[in-house]
């Protein structure tokens, strides 16, 4: 019998020539992401460890959700990651530049066949480069900074395998959605989502990011797609040579805890309504719900091909005065791309609020807080009750293109009809 993806990367990181679902195996990390909200629950506890960072190299601390910060209590939290970048002579330290889950694979930093781990859930994103990237809790990264390796338990993988080419305005987000509505917040609960099919070939890196980004939501261990030339060349891109990306696959005869087969010849458009990303409908079941704010952006839907299918339907038109549409690029790269292409030209006239490249709208950090009674429509990977202000508010999820869609006309809308 064969073995997955995931299993092969945890074999070698693990020292096993095999290794199958429920085995306890020690591997060693290849990079760890903190990031500052949750780094100095944990830096205290390090430092009484008196030992050195195993290695400073593989150590990325990203501000990127109090960034820059609004409150004491955030400002506050920065002060411990910069006594700790300092004290630990941490070089990779990455200060109000992005999200971490965009920077990490648009830098190069994380490659094919590599274990990842970051203190924060979506770190799942990495394996749209055929990574196994997971997110750990704060106390588990004392372990991994001062030994640089960590216990996993080898997770069953479940094959999604998607096929059919994309309708007009149906992206990657209504795929992922689409799964979530099938198999809820649990089905796939310590598992892998390994996605799969001629239409995640057809995919950008950028797209298969996405699909990575929101496989916690199933529950899954993490998300990957298998690397190939579009891998190689995106990786190229950020100045890696082309001999060290590793091109894993899973075997032939894998084994597979369960098969999920989506054909997209014929799918909608979806949308997330309150409160669970796993409550995905068709649009068409919920146009002309009336919206405060529109969303469009973070580490889930926040690329230069998401605001390019996003300023396609914006340009032209004008935010209606009573709404908000806010724009947040993943990162500093993305949003000089969204310059020099116009983008952003189309969204500040249209009368779009421009944001730095932050988490800071996603979570409810300092931007875009919802009020009662108020709706917003984003692009990014949660609505849980809360998130983005008072628990009264509602929050629906979807693609830049219902995002876009919907932000110029006021109501959730079918971008089709655009």
């Amino acid at each position: 019998m064969g073995m997955t993806i995931t299993e092969k990367i945890l074999a070698k990181a693990s020292g096993n020539e095999k290794v199958v679902p429920g085995q306890i195996v020690v591997a060693k990390v290849d990079l760890a992401m903190i990031h500052d909200a949750l780094g100095p629950l944990f830096y205290p506890n390090f430092r009484k460890l008196e030992t050195p960072v195993w290695d400073p190299n593989k150590v990325f601390i990203v501000v990127d959700h109090a960034a820059p910060a609004s409150t004491l209590s955030q400002a506050e939290w920065l002060s411990h990651n910069y006594d700790f970048v300092r004290d630990y002579k941490i070089p990779n330290f990455i200060n109000n530049q992005g999200v971490a889950h965009q920077i990490i694979p648009e830098g190069g930093h994380i490659l094919p066949g590599q274990i990842a781990v970051g203190t924060d859930s979506h770190t799942c994103t990495y394996g749209g480069l055929g990574a196994f990237s997971t997110g750990i809790g704060s106390t588990e990264m004392c372990n991994v900074l001062a030994l640089g390796e960590l216990w996993f338990r080898v997770p069953e993988t479940i094959k999604v395998v998607i096929t059919g080419k994309l309708p007009r305005r149906v992206m990657a987000k209504d795929i992922i959605l689409k799964l979530l509505s099938m198999i809820g917040v649990d089905g796939a609960t310590y598992k892998t989502l390994e996605f799969c099919g001629e239409t995640v070939d057809e995919m950008s890196v950028d797209s298969r990011l996405t699909l990575c980004n929101m496989a916690i939501e199933a529950g899954a261990k993490n998300g990957i797609c298998t690397p190939d030339e579009k891998t190689v060349k995106y990786l190229m891109d950020a100045g890696v040579k082309r001999e060290d990306i590793e091109m894993l696959k899973s075997d032939d005869d894998a084994a597979y805890c369960q098969e999920i087969h989506i054909d997209v010849t014929d799918l909608e458009p979806h949308v997330a309504i309150p409160h669970s990303p796993a409550n995905a409908v068709p649009v068409t079941e919920v146009e002309g719900t009336p919206l405060n704010q529109v969303l469009i952006g973070t580490c889930t839907n926040g690329r230069v091909e998401d605001f390019i299918a996003a300023a396609e339907i914006i340009k032209g038109h004008k935010i209606p005065n009573m709404m908000r549409c806010l724009i947040m690029p993943a990162s500093n790269k993305i949003y000089a791309e969204l310059a020099r292409n116009g983008c952003m030209e189309i969204f500040a006239e249209a009368g779009c609020v421009l944001l730095n490249a932050t988490c800071g709208a996603c979570g409810g950090f300092h931007e875009g807080l919802l009020f009662k009674g108020e709706a917003c429509l984003g692009t990014h990977n949660r609505n849980f009750k809360g998130r983005m202000g008072s628990p009264e508010a509602k929050i629906y999820l979807a693609s830049p293109a219902t995002a876009a869609a919907s932000a110029i006309t006021g109501v959730i809308t079918d971008p089709r009809k655009i």
